[in-house]
């Protein structure tokens, strides 16, 4: 083993001990991976990291990324020591209720944690749409006399995070768009939960990130001289993200755990901690101890760190002060400042004809794109489909990120994980786009988005089964209601042109804290909806609205439809009219917005004493909870077919023929 200097090497046991501390103290954890990477992460936390623990938010802060989540208490170990609001008592309360310092890293749990991780290959994905962002940012606001912008993106990934597919994706974008701000430590410690890697996984894993574009760097990752050089050599590379290969052992110290799959995912056991500690020559009590000489390290680097943030801010001051507008659009992207009037400019972009809602979505956006300056956003290789190209900006590239928009390739779990590392970093409104039933590749991220609270917007089209010639692998059924079934994510199916204004409005209104907006837009064109009454931006906040009704009665049925089907009970309701019942058709373009209201409304809406009946093409699943298991539900519960969707229409009885019938019928019963 190399020889380490002194300092170092004490500051480095020091993460290994605090981890084993509190994942002993715990009887839960995974004190392997901290213990391994306690090197280079001490080098590059001590000598490198550029970050202000009393403004964990400074925007030209490097942002440092553990994708290898588990390893927790690496993380949580380094903040501590480097003076940010995480007390020794936190680390005793690892993986406790109410701790700072729960079981994965949670960006709204801990001051200093860039993102939530856990999940392998969602931070490495988090990691590139940090360093998209940056470049994006310097391309935007740098000036030739005031570089303000400098910092990297940092992180640890790990053999799974290697292994996962997300991996694969966001790793072949960041090479494709040359990111030399980004820098990332490959912990090679060779075992995984099972045992060795070499159990499943056999690659040249060097030759593969060269291949996507990387710098490659192998070093000995206990080696400080060489963990310091390759630091240095990504840095310097400006053309290609770095992936530093560094070879560890996982449980490093441990006499006999080391090197073994047993101090992955375990407490040491006492035993073990103690020769663990006897074999660092580490005093064996006090528990969480701290040598005086690595405070001492730490904060000769908060020292340095300070003087850099206050130069920092004075350059800062003189470039506001010398690029007014600049500063202004600034200030304006930071806080997502939108117009007032913006529901009411988008209304009026919508064209005069009737279409698909992807195709009038994409006429609202591109006024959303001149309204919202930071709003930056694209597809998973669909964008003529999807309709989400902002026509009058560039396209995100290698040679520019200028541009707004993105091509994301065919790689939809990449996108969505892209899309949050954009949304973590701030001052950009970001949306991505594919079709409704290649949601299920991106559900990782978007779990991850709701967990987290980001405002990220997904657009996804072709809706239902009335895709159509494409056949059931591309008409999705059940994947409205799996997205409905992830809290905090709010799902907005318009029905018309007036609806997908007001869901592009709300879309961007959200902020950090309220989570993500589905969109879902037809393939199909849809009829305007006859409203008796104006559309109202109000009544669509609130999830649902009254669109037509017969005037001076209670309701003996409400008709509830969303989306391309709301014409359908619009028609059902005058059929029931006409045939001399009392009906209410309801456009509920968002069930999780219609929940959050008050009982009052809700009962106003829907009466306990009338019949219910939801018309929505997927399946019928959650709808019970809204009007209640005695509705009449015409649903789509089963896998379509390859034919027009005229034709499906009719065959899958989603036509006004067959629907009228049902309804009268349940009307009389």
């Amino acid at each position: 083993m190399a020889k380490k200097p002194d300092t170092m090497s004490l500051a480095a046991n020091t993460v290994r001990m605090l981890a084993a501390d509190a994942v002993e103290r715990a009887q839960s954890g995974h004190p392997g991976m901290p213990m391994g990477a306690a090197d280079y992460a001490t080098v590059l936390w001590a000598r490198f990291l550029k970050h202000n623990p009393a403004d964990p938010a400074w925007p030209n802060r490097d942002r440092f990324v553990l994708s290898a989540g588990h390893g927790s208490m690496l993380l949580y170990a380094l903040l501590h020591l480097s003076g940010y609001d995480l007390p020794i008592e936190e680390l005793q309360r690892f993986r406790q209720w109410g701790s700072a310092t729960p079981g994965h890293p949670e960006v709204h749990e801990t001051p200093g944690v860039e993102t939530t991780t856990g999940p392998l290959g969602q931070g490495f994905a988090n990691g590139v749409g940090m360093a998209i962002a940056a470049k994006m940012t310097q391309a935007r606001y740098n000036t030739a006399d005031a570089p303000l912008f400098d910092h990297y993106v940092y992180g640890i990934v790990s053999d799974g995070d290697l292994m996962e597919g997300v991996t694969a994706e966001a790793a072949s974008l960041a090479g494709h768009l040359k990111l030399g701000n980004l820098i990332y430590f490959y912990d090679d410690n060779a075992i995984t939960i099972e045992g060795s890697t070499s159990l499943a996984f056999g690659e040249d894993r060097a030759k593969r990130f060269e291949a996507y574009g990387w710098q490659v760097m192998q070093i000995d990752g206990h080696d400080f001289a060489a963990i310091e050089a390759a630091i240095l050599s990504a840095q310097a590379e400006t053309d290609r993200p770095s992936l530093i290969v560094a070879k560890t052992n996982i449980g490093w110290g441990s006499p006999s755990k080391a090197n073994t799959a047993e101090s992955h995912g375990a407490p040491l056991g006492a035993a073990e901690l103690a020769a663990t500690k006897a074999n660092l020559g580490w005093p064996a009590e006090p528990a969480f101890y701290v040598p005086e000489e690595v405070t001492t390290l730490y904060a000769a680097r908060r020292q340095d760190l300070q003087a850099e943030y206050a130069a920092w801010q004075e350059r800062f001051a003189a470039w506001k002060s010398a690029n007014p507008d600049l500063a202004d659009a600034w200030a304006r992207a930071q806080e997502g400042d939108l117009p007032d009037d913006l529901a009411e400019q988008l209304l009026q972009a919508l064209p005069a004809k009737t279409n698909a809602t992807r195709r009038l979505s994409g006429a609202v956006l591109q006024r959303a794109g001149e309204l919202v300056p930071y709003l930056v956003g694209g597809s998973a290789d669909l964008s003529p489909s999807t309709n989400t190209i902002m026509e009058a900006y560039e396209s995100i590239a290698p040679a520019s990120f200028s541009g707004r928009n993105f091509h994301f390739g065919v790689r939809e779990h990449a996108m969505g994980s892209v899309m949050n590392g954009i949304a973590l970093y701030g001052g950009f409104k970001v949306y991505g786009a594919t079709f409704l039933v290649f949601a299920d590749y991106m559900r990782p991220s978007i779990r991850l988005a709701s967990i987290m609270r980001l405002p990220v917007v997904y657009v996804f089209t072709h809706d239902s089964i009335f895709v159509g010639e494409d056949g059931p692998t591309h008409q999705p059924v059940e994947q409205i209601a799996s997205l409905r079934l992830i809290p905090g994510v709010t799902v907005i199916r318009p029905a018309d042109g007036p609806e997908v204004a007001a869901a592009w409005s709300r879309a961007l209104y959200r902020t950090r804290g309220e989570g993500p907006t589905a969109l879902i837009l037809t393939r199909q064109s849809v009829p305007d909806i006859p409203r008796q009454t104006p559309f109202s931006f109000n009544a669509f906040n609130r999830g649902a609205y009254v669109v037509a009704e017969t005037a001076g009665r209670e309701p003996d049925v409400v008709l509830v439809g969303t989306g391309s089907e709301l014409h359908l009970a619009v028609k059902a309701q005058q059929t029931l009219e006409a045939a001399g019942y009392a009906a209410r058709a309801v456009s509920m373009p968002s069930r999780e917005i219609f929940m959050r209201q008050n009982a009052e409304y809700r009962q106003s809406l829907l009466p306990a004493g009338a019949k219910k009946v939801v018309i929505e093409a997927g399946t019928r699943f959650g709808w019970g909870d809204v009007v209640g298991n005695d509705a009449l539900m015409i649903t789509q519960d089963r896998f379509g077919h390859s034919a027009p969707y005229e034709v499906l229409a009719k065959e899958l009885h989603f036509n006004e023929e067959d629907v009228n019938a049902r309804v009268l019928a349940f009307a009389a019963q």
